[in-house]
């Protein structure tokens, strides 16, 4: 069982990930202004913003989709204190659920396979040879998860949670030290919400970190320590929870007067 880093031990640590004054353009626009970011291993943290606010390209960085633009002032991306590394090696530390990757698994592969395919980072398996190593790690997965009974079922027959739950198996298959989730909570109702929670609370505790990227306060579950806020492409907010999860700060990032409500360890926002 891995162990969580406090803010504090984290600091002291060198960054999982680290942009320096990092800018992203795409189609002639900025999407990533400037921004500088340290995310640590083990530490659990939410990426807050509204629709539009650069949070998915801000992952598709981080990830080597977007490459960056070193501009102005010396700036600098980092992946474990190197600036050049393996892509192999970062996605098999992180691992990636998002709803662009759904949608790329919405076919006939089975909600077993897919997970295999975590292991050759493919959609599909396409005659990959399966050694019983890997069969064992995802039955363990998917028992741990509480899919097993539907591991044969293909995915364009699984409704948006529980294939949901198929991309987060797929994800862990390396025991990623950070599994980052890109508005994972998109299209699900209520029942498939409180599964997914629990789902992700239970990943938390294990000690594998989360980076949660999203647009809905009541997303963020009660392990995330740190929220960090993004608008028009710039971080405007970064510190822990109860700092920032405040009605002034919070009206400001949706730029809705808010009042913020706290329960058992969750986030509500009302009065908008």
């Amino acid at each position: 069982m891995k162990e969580h880093l406090s803010g504090k031990q984290a600091s002291q640590e060198l960054p999982l990930i680290e942009f320096k004054n990092v800018t992203v353009m795409k189609e002639n626009s900025r999407v990533l202004d400037r921004v500088t970011l340290s995310l640590y291993e083990g530490e659990n943290v939410a990426i807050l913003g509204p629709n539009g606010a650069g949070k998915s390209s801000l992952i598709k960085a981080v990830i080597r989709e977007y490459y960056p633009l070193i501009t102005g002032e010396p700036g600098t991306f980092r992946f474990r204190g190197e600036e050049v590394w393996d892509i192999f090696d970062l996605r098999s530390t992180i691992g990636i659920v998002s709803t662009d990757l759904q949608y790329a698994f919405a076919r006939t592969i089975t909600g077993h396979e897919v997970i295999l395919s975590g292991f050759f980072s493919s959609i599909g398996l396409f005659n990959r040879e399966i050694t019983p190593a890997m069969e064992k790690k995802s039955e363990e997965i998917e028992q741990i998860l509480g899919i097993r009974h539907l591991r044969e079922r293909p995915m364009i027959s699984l409704s948006t949670g529980e294939a949901r739950r198929f991309l987060i198996g797929r994800a862990l298959v390396f025991d990623p030290a950070t599994l980052l989730l890109d508005e994972p909570a998109s299209s699900l109702d209520l029942s498939a919400l409180h599964i997914f929670r629990q789902t992700l609370r239970t990943i938390a505790q294990s000690g594998t970190g989360i980076i949660l990227v999203t647009h809905n306060l009541h997303d963020i579950i009660p392990e995330i320590t740190r929220v960090v806020m993004i608008k028009e492409g710039r971080i405007i907010g970064d510190g822990e929870k109860a700092a920032m999860l405040t009605d002034e700060r919070i009206g400001q990032l949706f730029s809705v007067p808010v009042r913020i409500r706290k329960e058992n360890g969750w986030y509500y926002a009302t009065g908008y």
